[in-house]
Formats: C-alpha cells, sequence, structure tokens
C-alpha cells in the first residue's frame, strides 16, 4: 500500500516536472520567435522604401498574421498544459481568431509566391501590375475573404443549442476540435482548409516551375532567378509545415493511447514547436536572412538595441545611406 502511494505520488511529481520542462521550452521559443518578429515588423514600417514596396508590404501582414497566430496557439497550449478549463464563449472567440489569422497566412504566400513568379518571368510588365495600391487592395481582399471564412463557421456554430446546456463551462480543454459541436462545422472546416491547401500548394509549385523555366533563358538574371527558386521552396516549406499542424490533433490523440505519459508530454512539446511555432517564424528568417535591404537596417536597429549608448559604426550607417 505505502509502495503504490509512493509510486503513484512519483508519477505524479515526474508528470509535473515534465509539464513544467514543456512549458519552459515552449515560452522560451515563443518569446525568442516574438522578438524575432517584432524586431522584423518595426523594420518594415521604419523606412519608406519598405512602406512602399510591395514584397514588404506582403511580408509585414505575413508576418503580422503569423505572430498573433503564434500568441493564440501559445496561450492555447499553456491552458492546455495546465488543464484551464474555459466556458464555450471564450474559447470560441480564441479559437476564431486563431482561424483568421491560420487562413491569412497561405493566402499571403500565395500572393507573394505569384509577386515572385511575375518578377522573374515578367520583369517588364512586374512595375505596372505590382504596385503599392494593387498590393494594398490584394491584402485587403485577403482579410476580408478570411473573416467571412470566420464568420461562416460562427454561424454555423450559433445552430448549436447552447440554450439547452445547463452551463456554458466546457468539459474539455479549449481546442480546435472541441468547437466542432456539429457535423456541418467539421465538414466545413475540411473542405474550406483542403481548399487552402491545394490553392496555396498548386500556385507555389506553378510560381516555381515557371522560374524554373525562366531560368533556362539567356535573358533572365541568373542570380535573381536561383534567389526566386530559393524562397519559392522555402514557403513551400513553411506551407507544408503549416498545414501538418492541422492533423497533430489526430496524431496526439493515437499516442496518447499508445504511450506513456511522459513521453507523449515530450512528443506534444516537440510538435508544438516544430509544427506551431517554427512556421510562424520562418518569413522572418527567409527575408530578414536573405535580403540585404532588411539585413542592413535590422543589423542597424539590433546594434542600437544592443547598444544604446553607442554610436553606431560607420559600415553599418554607410549601407543605410545607400
Amino acid at each position: 500500500m505505502l509502495r503504490q502511494a509512493l509510486s503513484q505520488s512519483n508519477a505524479t511529481l515526474l508528470g509535473l516536472v515534465e509539464r513544467a520542462l514543456s512549458c519552459s521550452i515552449a515560452s522560451l521559443t515563443f518569446l525568442v520567435f516574438l522578438f524575432i518578429n517584432g524586431m522584423m515588423m518595426f523594420t518594415l514600417r521604419s523606412k519608406p522604401v519598405f512602406r512602399e514596396t510591395s514584397r514588404y508590404i506582403l511580408l509585414f501582414h505575413l508576418l503580422l498574421a503569423d505572430t498573433m497566430q503564434m500568441a493564440i496557439t501559445q496561450l492555447l497550449y499553456l491552458m492546455h498544459l495546465c488543464r484551464i478549463i474555459i466556458t464555450y464563449p471564450q474559447c470560441g472567440v480564441l479559437i476564431m481568431l486563431a482561424n483568421l489569422t491560420n487562413d491569412i497566412s497561405p493566402l499571403v504566400l500565395v500572393v507573394m509566391a505569384l509577386e515572385r513568379y511575375v518578377a522573374v518571368c515578367h520583369p517588364l510588365r512586374h512595375a505596372s501590375i505590382i504596385t503599392a495600391r494593387n498590393t494594398g487592395t490584394v491584402v485587403l481582399a485577403v482579410w476580408i475573404f478570411s473573416l467571412l471564412n470566420v464568420l461562416t463557421r460562427v454561424l454555423l456554430l450559433l445552430n448549436f443549442p447552447f440554450d439547452e446546456l445547463e452551463t456554458l463551462q466546457m468539459h474539455e480543454q479549449c481546442g480546435s476540435t472541441s468547437m466542432l459541436l456539429l457535423p456541418v462545422s467539421d465538414l466545413y472546416r475540411t473542405a474550406s482548409t483542403s481548399f487552402l491547401s491545394t490553392l496555396a500548394s498548386l500556385t507555389i509549385v506553378f510560381s516555381y516551375i515557371g522560374v524554373m523555366v525562366a531560368a533556362r533563358s539567356s535573358s533572365t538574371d541568373k542570380e535573381s532567378t536561383h534567389k526566386a527558386q530559393k524562397t519559392l521552396l522555402l514557403h513551400l516549406v513553411q506551407l507544408g509545415l503549416t498545414f501538418l499542424s492541422g492533423i497533430n490533433t489526430t496524431v496526439l490523440m493515437f499516442l496518447y493511447r499508445v504511450t506513456s505519459w511522459v513521453t507523449f508530454i515530450r512528443i506534444q512539446s516537440f510538435m508544438f514547436v516544430v509544427f506551431f511555432l517554427t512556421p510562424r517564424c520562418m518569413g522572418s528568417l527567409i527575408y530578414g536572412l536573405r535580403d540585404q535591404t532588411i539585413r542592413a537596417v535590422l543589423a542597424y536597429y539590433l546594434y542600437y538595441l544592443c547598444c544604446p549608448l553607442k554610436v553606431a559604426a560607420a559600415p553599418v550607417k554607410a549601407m543605410l545611406v545607400s
């Protein structure tokens, strides 16, 4: 009897340690990625060249949606680890915000892929087609479409007879599947997710093939063409990781049944960092490390942030002036 009690106590203590460790790893990763995205967004709003160039406008909105999605996902993950149960309205607001930002990211990636395709395959028409005004219109259309998609899910959710419930307190933890209270909601989610993933994947693959064909032409800039190819490949990886997060719940439910609790917590923490947090920072890494213009301005702000009392180095200032 005493031995059994000690065993249960050790298992409970081990579970708490694993939860604390998973929470620390996820929170530290989130804070690092939040800092990177925050610095990138601040940089993209700091200079007229960024505010008036189409691809930088698209990058800002991609980072904005990804950062919002990352923050909401982090909140839901911490609530899951702490086993916090909230009400249906509170969970509904969080899930709808997560769905909104989750729809915006692949659509902006689609527009960014098309922008690279036009820049490489139709360079003479790029300046007339990809303008700041046209980009703003497309971005507005993306936000409106995503908002209408979310409102449709809300209308489907309102068909559930909440007034017949004894309490609005949920009996399970808040998550994307916990708000699928009707079969039609699950069907609509599957259809919309499949449509977005197919549209985004085909568009990026089409753009990549177009850039590959253009790379064989002697009239194109080889350096910019190869750079566009790498960017589109990285976007495809980013998109793949984003949509793999959609099957995360199914995989975790299977692992919960076949693995121990400690192993499950470790795998859950790993999958959360890889499939939920990492794709939301790839936009900053793709452009922040590879774009010379962004890298120069970002280096200046990082230097100023780390050494506020020192004068910025002359080479960095020279890069900014040029």
